[in-house]
């Protein structure tokens, strides 16, 4: 059983299979970005980044000074145990419980996995990224590569429509779906 290819994966396969294929097709003309460099050194991308860079320290500020205060107050609550009753103790630890539920709530609404961290992100460099985009498709086109790949992340950044091989895949498919499903059906009668 084949094993699914990722995204990537898929899309540099291929264009390698056409590169291989380069004497019926002609030749390919490839090229590539180093995103990093250019996210380093292109200055709306560094202001972005700095932007998100100061909203983070201060996110983080904020869950510092939480868990100090969390600390503090288990460390009164420990240099006073023996002063206190039993309720109070009790009073004292669901207190520090709730400070530390609220201390992960606010972790996870700044850096969970869908939190403010990444929305800021996303906000601030989406424009950056569309900028780069339009400058490397407008290359790609002016200067007639075919395919422009990014070296960080191996991803396709550019291609010529005329190597998209979407709809005939998906015709193939179909027309073979179609096929064998006439042969299920001629052979279940």
């Amino acid at each position: 059983m084949l094993k699914p290819f990722s995204k990537s994966a898929a899309v540099l396969t291929a264009v390698f299979a056409i590169v291989l294929a380069g004497t019926a097709l002609g030749q390919a003309k490839l090229a590539y970005v180093d995103s990093q460099k250019i996210l380093a050194t292109f200055p709306p991308a560094l202001d972005a980044q700095k932007k998100l860079e100061a909203e983070n320290n201060q996110w983080a500020q904020e869950f510092q000074k939480m868990q100090e205060d969390m600390k503090a107050l288990n460390d009164k609550l420990e240099q006073q145990s023996l002063l206190l009753s039993d309720a109070k103790k009790k009073e004292a630890a669901q207190e520090i419980q709730n400070m530390a539920i609220k201390a992960q709530q606010y972790q996870t609404e700044k850096w969970g996995e869908e939190g403010k961290f990444f929305q800021r992100r996303k906000e601030l460099l989406q424009p950056v990224f569309d900028k780069i985009n339009v400058i490397i498709t407008k290359i790609g086109d002016e200067d007639g590569y075919d395919f422009i790949f990014d070296t960080q992340a191996g991803n396709l950044l550019y291609a010529k429509a005329s190597h998209n091989l979407t709809d005939e895949v998906l015709a193939r498919l179909e027309k073979e779906g179609s096929a064998s499903g006439a042969a299920k059906t001629g052979t279940g009668n």
